[in-house]
């Protein structure tokens, strides 16, 4: 028997650009304290006023903040956008490869069916996989 995990050969992922990874139900987006001071730079903010406005604690962690509806507070419903992309998170840059959903291929079923990207476009190598699971556990 192969130590290989079920997605040994690979899985397909092409981000669709349908936001609704970033819409929904409540939830959270873990951040840590470079992505806080990356984000507060972007909007040049001090690292407190930042969180004061967009950051909320759980805990011992970090979220941002989301609207009323679930929705991340950085995401533009008229647009369907991310509007700090290019700072967006380690736990957004990850999406789909977190722990919970290639656990099984039960999980993975579930999030293609959820995201209309997962299972298609550009196949991943494990060792792509692999490299966004040590990202961040989710």
């Amino acid at each position: 028997m192969s130590d290989e995990p079920w997605y040994g050969q690979g899985l397909r992922f092409e981000c669709t650009q349908c936001g609704d990874c970033c819409t929904g139900a409540p939830g959270f987006v873990w951040v840590n304290k470079d992505e806080i001071e990356a984000l507060a730079r972007r909007f040049a903010m001090s690292v407190p006023d930042f969180e004061a406005k967009y950051v909320r604690t759980v805990g011992i962690r970090k979220s941002l903040v989301e609207y009323e509806n679930g929705d991340c507070v950085f995401f533009d419903g008229q647009s369907r956008g991310c509007t700090v992309y290019e700072d967006r998170p380690r736990q957004c840059r990850t999406w789909p490869f977190w722990e919970s959903n290639i656990r099984s291929e039960a999980a993975w079923k579930d999030t293609c069916e959820s995201c209309p990207g997962s299972g298609k476009g550009k196949l991943y190598s494990i060792n792509e996989i692999n490299e966004r699971l040590r990202v961040i556990r989710i």
